[in-house]
């Protein structure tokens, strides 16, 4: 299963001294970037959320809501901590955090799914499209070959055999698009995988999305027929749709 970089959690607390909660967000990031305002009281626990969070999420900017980055409420009144054993306060507050941190990543994981099952809808479009492609340019190639021939007729030109053959080699080289398609079905293929496979998988994600979008370029440029033409724009569309959904993924 791959994971949203994007979700919150708030867990809470209310003890006999008051009340204690812990608000996280994450949002996309090319690294893991924790954001931590911790109160006097528990300052001594920075180290130990650090650590949790890099042994529990690989990538994203954890923060929470304005003002502060990540904080747990301590204000007057909300949280009383005279006469209580330091460490076990710090105790059950590390024991409310690993509960909203485990919160988050279940909802990064939920929307991970989403996010997942919307590239698979995309990757399928592109399957259908490369698919369509390949049984077209054939057809393509004959109606191009045949315009080459009306036009040295229109022309009334004799019909010069090696100038005939220069043409249709030319024509043969621009429409020859075997390799792009199996590029893209290849890419294709591996993005499934790697989205079945789950784990951190954002940047090898970024990365396909960038070849992916390569070889939809070089289809483009090679284009000889408005139908081609068109099926490198769908492709381009459909890769940019997955490119921006990419950047979510952790």
């Amino acid at each position: 299963m791959v994971h949203s970089m994007t979700a919150f959690a708030r867990t809470e607390r209310a003890g006999t001294h008051g009340t204690l909660s812990w608000e996280l967000r994450s949002v996309n990031h090319r690294y893991l970037e924790p954001q931590l305002r911790l109160p006097e009281a528990f300052r001594d626990l920075e180290g130990s959320v650090r650590d949790a969070l890099r042994q529990g999420l690989s990538r994203g900017k954890v923060e929470s809501a304005p003002p502060y980055p990540l904080v747990a409420v301590a204000w007057p009144g909300v949280l009383v901590a005279d006469g209580t054993d330091p460490q076990a306060q710090n105790a059950e507050a590390m024991q409310l955090f690993n509960q909203a941190l485990d919160e988050l990543k279940n909802g990064r994981g939920r929307e991970g799914a989403e996010l997942a099952k919307l590239l698979n809808e995309r990757l399928d479009a592109m399957t259908a499209e490369v698919a369509t492609l390949r049984e077209l340019v054939p057809q393509m190639l004959a109606t191009q070959r045949q315009k080459i021939l009306d036009r040295f007729t229109e022309m009334k030109a004799e019909l010069d055999p090696q100038r005939l053959e220069q043409e249709l080699v030319l024509l043969a080289q621009k429409s020859d698009v075997a390799e792009e398609l199996d590029r893209l079905s290849t890419h294709v293929s591996e993005v499934h995988r790697v989205l079945k496979a789950g784990g951190a998988a954002g940047r090898r994600l970024d990365f396909l999305m960038q070849e992916l979008n390569r070889e939809a370029n070089t289809l483009g440029s090679k284009a000889f027929d408005p139908r081609s033409t068109q099926a490198a724009v769908s492709l381009k569309v459909l890769i940019e749709q997955m490119r921006e959904q990419v950047q979510n993924i952790e």
